[in-house]
């Protein structure tokens, strides 16, 4: 979700024509039509601008959203980061070449994962697509198991099915990853089980260890192959007790994210076995992923396993205070309904839940950035794909920019924020 995916946009209006005047025709109506849509999207910039103004002008910032960096900032970023992650006196990256840095990323991720490979991908969609395609080739078998709420079917618009030619099944629509005795419900066979650790759209939720163990052990029962979707899995170790190499050894193939989590420009990594790995390259080619150069997106990757990673289970640990706060300082400020979910979190993130509507809640966040130099939350949304009407939610991500918030400042900061709600709504 980006930070310029919606804004509070006017509308223009218009009276009917008078009733002695000739209706008017398309040709007409062209530039009324064009003039409206040039209004809106003129308000939008400015909505735009005005909530980047007030958000980089914050003081204090619960969850600093990286998109609103300048690119001269990331810049800087990554010429100060550069010299401790990779030699920069190495050659440059060619289409991926083994023996320069999109390779020793490779094979950083794979020794992290306790995988014997890796490969990398400029996007998660794509990773997902080839592991799903190349299992599907293996089983001989084009029907996935998978989750509703899942990226495969929320936010990859429905790749498995147009791009790859497979076809999804859904073992549960709970809003949780599905059990071991729903796997093996499963009216009809599939080839592959897709898990994405954590469930984002759940509210970023996991199962019990003995809970995945045991949906991984019904997929094999049922002679199925599982892939984990695991674009956040760096930091699933703590709700789980065990380490990544213990996680990803449960799946025949794992996807992670270099974005998510560990702060790098872009790109993914496909990891599992070498043979498989090396299906996944020939098909990572075909799809149009062997790019020229990807020497920035490697190096803010190698960058984020050495600075982002080992701080995730104290990222983690914090979540844990400041959903407990929020909580607290919303019952304290007297909000009649709302959800921190789940109310413990699983990684270092979640959702909150409130009963206004989306455009009321972020006008109050920006009115707090701007008048307090507090912001506390980010964008706030209609649940999705569906939800009661009149009711919003926002993901808070907890890392570096919480740390040093104690529990107090977030219980002020939320009854703060919800006196800006009244304000709006009044």
């Amino acid at each position: 979700m980006s930070e310029g995916s919606s804004g509070v946009c006017g509308e223009a209006s218009g009276g009917a024509p008078g009733e002695g005047d000739a209706a008017p025709t398309a040709k007409d109506a062209a530039p009324a039509a064009g003039d409206a849509a040039s209004v809106a999207g003129d308000a939008a910039s400015v909505e735009r601008a005005r909530r980047r103004a007030a958000f980089r002008g914050a003081a204090r910032v619960l969850a600093r959203d990286t998109f609103l960096e300048t690119i001269r900032e990331r810049l800087d970023r990554l010429v100060a980061d550069a010299p401790a992650a990779h030699d920069l006196d190495d050659r440059l990256d060619f289409y991926g070449n083994d023996d320069g840095i999109v390779g020793e990323l490779e094979r950083r991720t794979a020794d992290t994962l306790g995988t014997e490979a890796a490969a990398f991908f400029p996007t998660g969609t794509m990773a997902q697509q080839v592991a799903l395609r190349c299992w599907a080739g293996r089983t001989g078998n084009a029907t996935v198991a998978g989750h509703p709420l899942s990226h495969l079917e929320v936010h990859e618009r429905d790749a498995y099915a147009v791009v790859s030619g497979l076809r999804m099944v859904h073992p549960t629509n709970a809003p949780r990853l599905p059990t071991a005795a729903e796997v093996y419900d499963l009216a009809e066979p599939f080839g592959a089980l897709a898990l994405e650790l954590p469930l984002r759209n759940a509210g970023f939720v996991l199962p019990s260890w003995d809970e995945l163990t045991a949906v991984v052990a019904a997929a094999r029962d049922r002679d199925a192959v599982v892939h984990f979707d695991g674009a956040r899995l760096w930091e699933c170790g703590p709700h789980f007790g065990r380490t990544l190499p213990e996680i990803a050894a449960l799946a025949d193939s794992v996807y992670v994210s270099f974005y998510k989590s560990l702060d790098a420009i872009s790109g993914a990594a496909l990891a599992g076995s070498e043979d498989f790995i090396e299906e996944a390259r020939t098909w990572r080619h075909r799809y149009g992923g062997q790019l020229f150069q990807q020497w920035p997106a490697a190096l803010t990757a190698l960058s984020g396993l050495d600075r982002e990673l080992p701080r995730l289970p104290e990222y983690v640990a914090q979540a844990k205070v400041v959903a407990r706060a929020l909580g607290e300082g919303l019952a304290e400020a007297g909000v009649p309904w709302f959800r921190v979910h789940p109310e413990v979190p699983h990684t270092h993130q979640f959702q909150v839940w409130l009963p206004h509507p989306p455009e009321l809640l972020d006008e109050a966040a920006v009115r707090q950035a701007e008048e307090t130099k507090t912001a506390l939350f980010q964008r706030w949304f209609e649940p999705a794909p569906a939800g009661p009407p009149g009711v919003a939610l926002t993901e808070v991500t907890v890392a570096a920019s919480a740390m040093d918030w104690t529990a107090d400042e977030v219980r002020s900061a939320v009854r703060e924020f919800v006196t800006f709600v009244d304000r709006v709504g009044g």
